[in-house]
Protein backbone atom coordinates (compact mmCIF):
# COMPACT_ATOMS: atom_id res chain seq x y z
CA UNK A 1 0.00 0.00 0.00
CA UNK A 2 1.93 3.35 -1.05
CA UNK A 3 2.11 5.75 1.62
CA UNK A 4 0.93 9.27 -0.17
CA UNK A 5 1.48 11.06 2.60
CA UNK A 6 5.28 10.35 2.47
CA UNK A 7 4.95 11.31 -1.41
CA UNK A 8 3.26 14.57 -0.91
CA UNK A 9 4.52 17.22 1.73
CA UNK A 10 2.66 20.43 1.07
CA UNK A 11 3.54 21.83 4.68
CA UNK A 12 7.02 21.66 3.92
CA UNK A 13 6.50 21.84 -0.02
CA UNK A 14 7.91 19.06 -1.38
CA UNK A 15 6.29 16.36 -4.02
CA UNK A 16 7.45 13.57 -4.74
CA UNK A 17 8.34 12.28 -8.76
CA UNK A 18 7.06 9.09 -8.10
CA UNK A 19 3.80 10.57 -8.51
CA UNK A 20 4.19 11.98 -12.48
CA UNK A 21 5.56 8.48 -13.75
CA UNK A 22 4.91 5.13 -11.44
CA UNK A 23 2.49 2.87 -13.77
CA UNK A 24 0.87 1.65 -9.99
CA UNK A 25 0.14 5.10 -8.93
CA UNK A 26 -1.39 5.81 -12.76
CA UNK A 27 -3.53 3.31 -12.20
CA UNK A 28 -4.82 3.95 -9.16
CA UNK A 29 -5.29 7.22 -9.44
CA UNK A 30 -8.05 6.60 -12.46
CA UNK A 31 -9.68 4.54 -10.40
CA UNK A 32 -9.73 6.82 -7.01
CA UNK A 33 -9.66 10.08 -8.61
CA UNK A 34 -11.04 9.81 -12.01
CA UNK A 35 -14.47 7.55 -10.69
CA UNK A 36 -15.68 10.11 -7.87
CA UNK A 37 -14.91 13.54 -9.12
CA UNK A 38 -16.72 15.77 -11.05
CA UNK A 39 -15.24 16.24 -14.78
CA UNK A 40 -15.74 18.15 -17.59
CA UNK A 41 -17.61 16.37 -20.78
CA UNK A 42 -18.75 18.66 -23.24
CA UNK A 43 -21.15 21.72 -24.20
CA UNK A 44 -24.83 21.53 -24.90
CA UNK A 45 -24.00 23.72 -28.11
CA UNK A 46 -22.24 20.48 -29.38
CA UNK A 47 -26.11 18.55 -29.34
CA UNK A 48 -28.38 20.98 -30.11
CA UNK A 49 -31.08 18.85 -31.54
CA UNK A 50 -32.95 15.37 -30.19
CA UNK A 51 -30.65 12.73 -31.33
CA UNK A 52 -27.53 14.66 -31.28
CA UNK A 53 -24.50 13.16 -29.87
CA UNK A 54 -20.78 14.10 -29.00
CA UNK A 55 -18.36 11.37 -28.15
CA UNK A 56 -16.12 12.57 -25.37
CA UNK A 57 -14.20 11.39 -22.15
CA UNK A 58 -14.21 10.66 -18.50
CA UNK A 59 -10.60 9.63 -16.78
CA UNK A 60 -9.32 6.94 -19.36
CA UNK A 61 -12.96 5.68 -20.74
CA UNK A 62 -15.06 7.02 -23.89
CA UNK A 63 -18.53 8.51 -23.21
CA UNK A 64 -21.17 9.27 -25.00
CA UNK A 65 -23.19 12.78 -24.57
CA UNK A 66 -26.11 12.82 -26.40
CA UNK A 67 -29.88 14.40 -26.63
CA UNK A 68 -32.89 11.99 -26.45
CA UNK A 69 -35.72 12.23 -28.47
CA UNK A 70 -37.44 14.09 -25.28
CA UNK A 71 -34.98 16.70 -25.37
CA UNK A 72 -32.67 15.06 -21.95
CA UNK A 73 -29.18 15.24 -21.86
CA UNK A 74 -27.64 12.29 -20.81
CA UNK A 75 -23.74 10.38 -21.00
CA UNK A 76 -23.74 6.82 -21.17
CA UNK A 77 -20.08 4.51 -21.26
CA UNK A 78 -19.83 4.04 -24.66
CA UNK A 79 -18.90 0.18 -24.24
CA UNK A 80 -21.92 -2.48 -25.08
CA UNK A 81 -23.13 -4.20 -22.08
CA UNK A 82 -22.87 -7.56 -24.60
CA UNK A 83 -19.25 -7.70 -25.02
CA UNK A 84 -18.18 -4.41 -24.19
CA UNK A 85 -17.05 -2.97 -28.20
CA UNK A 86 -17.56 0.31 -28.08
CA UNK A 87 -21.63 1.40 -29.65
CA UNK A 88 -20.72 4.49 -31.26
CA UNK A 89 -17.56 4.84 -33.34
CA UNK A 90 -17.84 8.32 -34.36
CA UNK A 91 -16.44 11.72 -33.14
CA UNK A 92 -20.44 13.38 -33.62
CA UNK A 93 -23.39 13.23 -35.20
CA UNK A 94 -27.17 12.42 -35.05
CA UNK A 95 -28.68 8.81 -34.39
CA UNK A 96 -31.62 7.16 -33.31
CA UNK A 97 -29.80 3.85 -32.13
CA UNK A 98 -26.24 3.47 -31.05
CA UNK A 99 -25.34 0.23 -32.88
CA UNK A 100 -22.69 -2.15 -31.79
CA UNK A 101 -20.84 -3.17 -34.77
CA UNK A 102 -19.48 -6.13 -33.21
CA UNK A 103 -22.90 -8.30 -32.51
CA UNK A 104 -25.41 -5.71 -33.62
CA UNK A 105 -27.28 -4.61 -29.97
CA UNK A 106 -28.43 -1.78 -30.19
CA UNK A 107 -29.60 0.95 -27.74
CA UNK A 108 -31.63 3.77 -28.23
CA UNK A 109 -30.82 7.59 -26.99
CA UNK A 110 -32.14 7.12 -23.68
CA UNK A 111 -29.68 4.42 -23.23
CA UNK A 112 -32.66 1.43 -23.44
CA UNK A 113 -31.58 -2.07 -25.16
CA UNK A 114 -33.19 -2.18 -27.94
CA UNK A 115 -32.24 -4.85 -30.28
CA UNK A 116 -31.25 -8.32 -30.17
CA UNK A 117 -30.40 -10.14 -33.00
CA UNK A 118 -32.37 -13.58 -32.26
CA UNK A 119 -34.02 -12.34 -29.25
CA UNK A 120 -36.73 -14.84 -29.56
CA UNK A 121 -34.31 -17.82 -30.25
CA UNK A 122 -31.61 -17.20 -27.78
CA UNK A 123 -32.51 -14.66 -24.84
CA UNK A 124 -36.54 -14.61 -24.67
CA UNK A 125 -36.36 -16.95 -21.94
CA UNK A 126 -33.30 -15.38 -20.09
CA UNK A 127 -32.63 -11.80 -20.52
CA UNK A 128 -34.51 -8.96 -19.46
CA UNK A 129 -33.66 -6.15 -21.88
CA UNK A 130 -34.45 -3.55 -19.06
CA UNK A 131 -31.41 -4.74 -16.99
CA UNK A 132 -29.22 -4.25 -20.10
CA UNK A 133 -29.60 -0.42 -20.81
CA UNK A 134 -25.91 1.54 -21.26
CA UNK A 135 -24.56 2.39 -18.00
CA UNK A 136 -24.84 5.53 -17.60
CA UNK A 137 -22.81 8.32 -15.17
CA UNK A 138 -24.66 8.97 -11.69
CA UNK A 139 -25.09 12.66 -11.71
CA UNK A 140 -25.06 14.94 -14.20
CA UNK A 141 -25.00 18.77 -14.62
CA UNK A 142 -25.85 21.28 -17.30
CA UNK A 143 -24.15 24.77 -15.89
CA UNK A 144 -24.74 27.60 -18.46
CA UNK A 145 -24.29 25.14 -21.60
CA UNK A 146 -21.04 23.24 -20.26
CA UNK A 147 -21.82 19.50 -19.27
CA UNK A 148 -20.18 18.02 -16.38
CA UNK A 149 -20.62 14.42 -15.18
CA UNK A 150 -19.95 12.32 -12.10
CA UNK A 151 -19.88 8.09 -11.75
CA UNK A 152 -19.77 8.74 -7.56
CA UNK A 153 -23.58 8.62 -6.81
CA UNK A 154 -22.51 9.80 -3.10
CA UNK A 155 -20.53 12.82 -4.40
CA UNK A 156 -21.80 16.33 -3.60
CA UNK A 157 -24.12 18.27 -6.01
CA UNK A 158 -22.23 19.82 -8.58
CA UNK A 159 -22.36 23.20 -7.31
CA UNK A 160 -21.19 22.31 -3.59
CA UNK A 161 -18.12 20.43 -5.20
CA UNK A 162 -17.28 23.87 -7.20
CA UNK A 163 -17.78 26.14 -4.41
CA UNK A 164 -16.65 29.45 -5.04
CA UNK A 165 -14.67 28.43 -8.07
CA UNK A 166 -17.44 29.17 -9.65
CA UNK A 167 -17.47 32.71 -9.55
CA UNK A 168 -13.97 32.52 -11.76
CA UNK A 169 -15.37 29.84 -14.58
CA UNK A 170 -18.61 32.38 -14.90
CA UNK A 171 -16.07 34.83 -15.95
CA UNK A 172 -15.21 32.45 -18.91
CA UNK A 173 -18.68 31.25 -19.76
CA UNK A 174 -20.65 34.09 -19.55
CA UNK A 175 -21.24 36.71 -22.24
CA UNK A 176 -18.60 39.28 -23.32
CA UNK A 177 -21.26 41.84 -22.01
CA UNK A 178 -22.02 40.69 -19.08
CA UNK A 179 -24.97 38.50 -19.45
CA UNK A 180 -25.47 35.30 -17.96
CA UNK A 181 -24.08 31.97 -19.82
CA UNK A 182 -24.41 32.95 -23.66
CA UNK A 183 -21.08 30.99 -24.59
CA UNK A 184 -20.57 28.48 -27.37
CA UNK A 185 -17.88 26.19 -28.82
CA UNK A 186 -16.97 27.14 -31.59
CA UNK A 187 -16.56 24.67 -34.43
CA UNK A 188 -14.84 20.93 -33.73
CA UNK A 189 -12.47 20.05 -30.99
CA UNK A 190 -8.73 20.69 -30.87
CA UNK A 191 -7.00 17.65 -29.90
CA UNK A 192 -3.31 16.28 -29.28
CA UNK A 193 -1.49 14.29 -27.43
CA UNK A 194 1.30 15.37 -25.28
CA UNK A 195 3.93 12.57 -23.89
CA UNK A 196 3.85 14.21 -20.43
CA UNK A 197 1.64 13.42 -17.16
CA UNK A 198 -1.75 15.16 -17.18
CA UNK A 199 -0.99 16.70 -13.46
CA UNK A 200 1.70 18.84 -14.92
CA UNK A 201 -0.36 21.03 -17.55
CA UNK A 202 -3.51 21.03 -15.13
CA UNK A 203 -0.41 22.46 -12.46
CA UNK A 204 0.45 25.10 -15.05
CA UNK A 205 -3.44 26.68 -15.62
CA UNK A 206 -3.57 26.92 -11.70
CA UNK A 207 -1.83 30.49 -12.18
CA UNK A 208 1.89 29.28 -12.96
CA UNK A 209 3.20 33.30 -14.48
CA UNK A 210 6.59 31.97 -13.01
CA UNK A 211 7.19 30.33 -16.56
CA UNK A 212 6.82 33.45 -18.11
CA UNK A 213 10.47 33.18 -19.65
CA UNK A 214 9.81 30.33 -21.46
CA UNK A 215 7.67 32.47 -23.62
CA UNK A 216 9.84 35.10 -24.00
CA UNK A 217 10.38 34.69 -27.84
CA UNK A 218 6.67 34.70 -28.08
CA UNK A 219 6.11 38.16 -26.45
CA UNK A 220 8.66 39.27 -28.54
CA UNK A 221 7.21 38.31 -31.91
CA UNK A 222 3.97 39.34 -30.66
CA UNK A 223 0.95 37.26 -31.73
CA UNK A 224 -2.36 38.79 -29.64
CA UNK A 225 -5.07 39.39 -31.42
CA UNK A 226 -4.48 42.46 -33.46
CA UNK A 227 -1.76 40.99 -35.20
CA UNK A 228 0.22 43.83 -35.67
CA UNK A 229 3.23 44.24 -36.44
CA UNK A 230 4.98 46.10 -33.86
CA UNK A 231 2.62 45.41 -31.14
CA UNK A 232 4.20 42.65 -28.48
CA UNK A 233 2.85 40.06 -26.53
CA UNK A 234 0.14 37.17 -26.22
CA UNK A 235 -2.54 39.20 -25.29
CA UNK A 236 -1.21 42.73 -26.34
CA UNK A 237 -1.23 44.03 -22.67
CA UNK A 238 -5.03 44.08 -21.96
CA UNK A 239 -3.93 43.48 -18.10
CA UNK A 240 -1.18 45.33 -18.02
CA UNK A 241 -2.58 47.58 -14.78
CA UNK A 242 -4.55 45.25 -13.29
CA UNK A 243 -3.90 43.48 -9.72
CA UNK A 244 -3.60 39.89 -9.93
CA UNK A 245 -4.87 36.90 -7.70
CA UNK A 246 -4.15 33.50 -7.08
CA UNK A 247 -7.21 31.77 -5.31
CA UNK A 248 -7.20 28.18 -4.39
CA UNK A 249 -10.59 26.59 -2.95
CA UNK A 250 -11.01 23.87 -0.28
CA UNK A 251 -11.95 20.86 -2.65
CA UNK A 252 -8.36 21.07 -4.74
CA UNK A 253 -9.33 23.86 -8.05
CA UNK A 254 -7.41 27.23 -8.32
CA UNK A 255 -7.29 29.94 -10.39
CA UNK A 256 -5.82 32.70 -11.58
CA UNK A 257 -8.00 36.06 -11.90
CA UNK A 258 -7.04 39.97 -11.94
CA UNK A 259 -9.06 42.73 -10.44
CA UNK A 260 -8.38 45.95 -12.95
CA UNK A 261 -8.85 49.45 -11.95
CA UNK A 262 -12.00 51.33 -11.63
CA UNK A 263 -13.30 52.39 -14.63
CA UNK A 264 -10.76 51.04 -16.40
CA UNK A 265 -11.03 52.02 -20.09
CA UNK A 266 -11.27 49.57 -23.02
CA UNK A 267 -7.93 48.19 -23.99
CA UNK A 268 -8.04 48.24 -28.36
CA UNK A 269 -6.40 44.96 -28.93
CA UNK A 270 -8.00 44.78 -32.42
CA UNK A 271 -5.72 47.48 -34.05
CA UNK A 272 -6.18 45.89 -37.30
CA UNK A 273 -9.61 45.63 -37.44
CA UNK A 274 -12.00 48.39 -36.30
CA UNK A 275 -15.43 46.47 -37.03
CA UNK A 276 -14.05 43.48 -34.23
CA UNK A 277 -13.00 46.52 -31.91
CA UNK A 278 -16.20 48.62 -32.17
CA UNK A 279 -18.04 45.26 -30.84
CA UNK A 280 -15.63 44.55 -28.44
CA UNK A 281 -15.58 48.10 -26.84
CA UNK A 282 -19.41 47.94 -26.71
CA UNK A 283 -19.22 44.59 -24.55
CA UNK A 284 -16.99 46.11 -22.51
CA UNK A 285 -18.76 49.16 -21.88
CA UNK A 286 -22.35 47.14 -21.93
CA UNK A 287 -20.66 44.64 -19.00
CA UNK A 288 -19.44 47.49 -16.71
CA UNK A 289 -23.13 49.43 -17.11
CA UNK A 290 -24.77 45.86 -16.16
CA UNK A 291 -22.11 44.65 -13.25
CA UNK A 292 -21.00 47.88 -11.92
CA UNK A 293 -18.13 47.58 -9.53
CA UNK A 294 -18.60 43.46 -9.97
CA UNK A 295 -17.01 44.14 -13.90
CA UNK A 296 -13.31 44.86 -12.70
CA UNK A 297 -13.13 41.43 -11.98
CA UNK A 298 -11.95 39.41 -14.64
CA UNK A 299 -10.33 35.80 -15.68
CA UNK A 300 -7.16 34.71 -16.75
CA UNK A 301 -6.74 31.08 -15.85
CA UNK A 302 -7.79 27.83 -13.61
CA UNK A 303 -8.11 24.74 -13.66
CA UNK A 304 -11.17 22.83 -11.70
CA UNK A 305 -10.29 19.59 -10.29
CA UNK A 306 -8.47 17.44 -11.27
CA UNK A 307 -8.33 18.26 -14.80
CA UNK A 308 -10.67 20.85 -16.03
CA UNK A 309 -8.93 24.25 -17.06
CA UNK A 310 -10.02 27.34 -18.54
CA UNK A 311 -8.35 30.55 -20.32
CA UNK A 312 -10.92 33.09 -19.18
CA UNK A 313 -9.97 35.68 -22.00
CA UNK A 314 -7.78 35.25 -24.79
CA UNK A 315 -7.49 32.71 -25.89
CA UNK A 316 -11.34 31.77 -24.45
CA UNK A 317 -11.24 28.25 -23.99
CA UNK A 318 -11.94 25.04 -22.11
CA UNK A 319 -9.11 22.71 -21.73
CA UNK A 320 -9.37 18.87 -20.20
CA UNK A 321 -6.08 17.09 -20.00
CA UNK A 322 -7.23 13.48 -20.19
CA UNK A 323 -5.10 10.74 -19.12
CA UNK A 324 -3.52 7.84 -21.41
CA UNK A 325 -0.92 6.74 -18.79
CA UNK A 326 1.60 8.11 -16.97
CA UNK A 327 3.51 9.40 -19.45
CA UNK A 328 0.35 10.09 -21.69
CA UNK A 329 -1.88 12.82 -21.80
CA UNK A 330 -4.39 13.74 -24.86
CA UNK A 331 -5.37 17.53 -24.31
CA UNK A 332 -8.68 18.63 -25.98
CA UNK A 333 -9.44 22.29 -26.39
CA UNK A 334 -12.99 23.13 -26.23
CA UNK A 335 -13.02 27.02 -27.91
CA UNK A 336 -15.53 29.17 -26.65
CA UNK A 337 -17.44 32.35 -28.02
CA UNK A 338 -20.47 34.36 -27.85
CA UNK A 339 -23.24 32.40 -29.12
CA UNK A 340 -24.97 35.65 -30.77
CA UNK A 341 -21.24 36.96 -31.91
CA UNK A 342 -21.17 38.11 -35.48
CA UNK A 343 -20.04 35.89 -37.33
CA UNK A 344 -17.17 38.21 -38.34
CA UNK A 345 -16.46 38.19 -34.61
CA UNK A 346 -16.24 34.88 -34.79
CA UNK A 347 -13.66 34.16 -37.71
CA UNK A 348 -11.48 36.61 -36.33
CA UNK A 349 -11.11 34.81 -32.99
CA UNK A 350 -10.55 31.39 -34.87
CA UNK A 351 -7.84 32.60 -36.44
CA UNK A 352 -6.57 33.94 -33.15
CA UNK A 353 -6.84 30.56 -31.18
CA UNK A 354 -5.06 28.86 -34.06
CA UNK A 355 -1.83 31.03 -33.83
CA UNK A 356 -1.59 30.90 -30.33
CA UNK A 357 -3.00 27.41 -28.86
CA UNK A 358 -2.28 23.53 -29.51
CA UNK A 359 0.78 21.82 -31.16
CA UNK A 360 1.23 24.64 -34.00
CA UNK A 361 0.13 27.26 -31.53
CA UNK A 362 2.93 29.47 -31.10
CA UNK A 363 2.59 29.52 -27.32
CA UNK A 364 1.73 26.37 -26.41
CA UNK A 365 4.83 24.84 -27.73
CA UNK A 366 6.69 26.34 -25.34
CA UNK A 367 4.28 24.94 -22.35
CA UNK A 368 4.63 21.32 -24.18
CA UNK A 369 8.29 21.04 -23.79
CA UNK A 370 8.72 21.99 -20.54
CA UNK A 371 5.88 19.34 -19.06
CA UNK A 372 7.63 16.68 -21.52
CA UNK A 373 10.60 17.22 -20.03
CA UNK A 374 9.48 17.68 -16.80
CA UNK A 375 7.85 14.09 -17.18
CA UNK A 376 11.09 12.71 -18.42
CA UNK A 377 12.82 14.02 -15.16
CA UNK A 378 10.84 11.81 -13.26
CA UNK A 379 11.89 8.34 -14.38
CA UNK A 380 15.62 7.60 -13.34
CA UNK A 381 16.54 5.88 -9.87
CA UNK A 382 18.72 8.89 -8.98
CA UNK A 383 15.99 11.48 -9.67
CA UNK A 384 13.39 9.98 -8.26
CA UNK A 385 15.34 10.27 -4.90
CA UNK A 386 14.94 13.59 -5.11
CA UNK A 387 11.47 15.67 -4.53
CA UNK A 388 10.21 18.49 -7.10
CA UNK A 389 10.47 22.02 -5.01
CA UNK A 390 6.59 23.58 -4.47
CA UNK A 391 8.11 26.49 -1.80
CA UNK A 392 6.75 29.52 -3.58
CA UNK A 393 5.38 32.06 -1.56
CA UNK A 394 5.18 29.35 1.69
CA UNK A 395 2.92 30.86 4.13
CA UNK A 396 2.26 34.01 2.13
CA UNK A 397 -1.23 33.08 1.31
CA UNK A 398 -4.66 35.44 3.19
CA UNK A 399 -6.97 33.41 5.35
CA UNK A 400 -10.31 32.58 3.67
CA UNK A 401 -12.57 35.25 3.08
CA UNK A 402 -10.11 38.00 4.17
CA UNK A 403 -8.70 39.10 0.20
CA UNK A 404 -10.68 41.01 -2.07
CA UNK A 405 -12.88 37.27 -3.19
CA UNK A 406 -13.76 34.29 -1.74
CA UNK A 407 -11.06 31.79 -1.59
CA UNK A 408 -7.61 31.61 -0.18
CA UNK A 409 -5.97 34.48 -1.51
CA UNK A 410 -2.40 34.81 -2.73
CA UNK A 411 -1.67 38.37 -4.09
CA UNK A 412 1.91 37.44 -5.60
CA UNK A 413 2.95 35.09 -7.47
CA UNK A 414 2.61 31.65 -5.48
CA UNK A 415 3.20 28.09 -5.77
CA UNK A 416 0.34 27.59 -3.16
CA UNK A 417 -2.82 26.67 -5.63
CA UNK A 418 -0.38 23.40 -6.62
CA UNK A 419 0.17 22.95 -2.99
CA UNK A 420 -3.39 22.65 -2.58
CA UNK A 421 -4.20 20.88 -5.81
CA UNK A 422 -1.99 17.81 -4.49
CA UNK A 423 -3.25 17.79 -0.92
CA UNK A 424 -6.88 17.19 -2.59
CA UNK A 425 -5.13 14.62 -4.72
CA UNK A 426 -3.16 12.88 -1.92
CA UNK A 427 -6.71 12.54 0.17
CA UNK A 428 -8.57 10.99 -2.93
CA UNK A 429 -5.59 8.06 -3.27
CA UNK A 430 -6.18 7.66 0.43
CA UNK A 431 -10.06 7.35 -0.31
CA UNK A 432 -11.07 10.03 2.03
CA UNK A 433 -14.32 10.71 2.57
CA UNK A 434 -16.30 13.76 0.69
CA UNK A 435 -16.23 16.05 4.44
CA UNK A 436 -12.00 15.87 3.75
CA UNK A 437 -12.39 15.92 0.32
CA UNK A 438 -14.35 19.25 0.06
CA UNK A 439 -11.78 21.09 3.12
CA UNK A 440 -14.78 20.25 5.78
CA UNK A 441 -12.02 18.86 7.95
CA UNK A 442 -8.60 20.43 6.97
Amino acid sequence: MMNYDALIDTDQGLISREIFSAKSIFDEEVEKVFTRAWLFVGHESQIPNPGDFFTSRMGTESVILTRDKKNKIHVFLNSCRHRGMKVCQYDKGNTTLFTCPYHSWSFTTEGKLFGVPQYKSLYEDCLNKEDWSLIEVAQLQNYKGTIWATWDKDAPDFHTYMGDALLHLDLALDSRDGREGGSEVLMGVHKWIIPCNWKFPAENFLGDTYHNVSHRSVDLVGIGPSAEAGVKGRRDNELEHAKHLWVNFPAGHGVHSAIIPEDSPFVDTFQNNPEIAEYFRHCHEERQRRLGEQARLVPFVGTLFPNASFHGRQPRSICVWHPHGPESTEAWRFFLVDKDAPQSVKDFLRRYYMRYSGPAGMTEQDDMENWNHATAATRGPIARRHPYNYMQSLGAVEPVGSGPVAGNVSLQVSEENPRQFYRRWRDYMNNADWEVLLGKHD
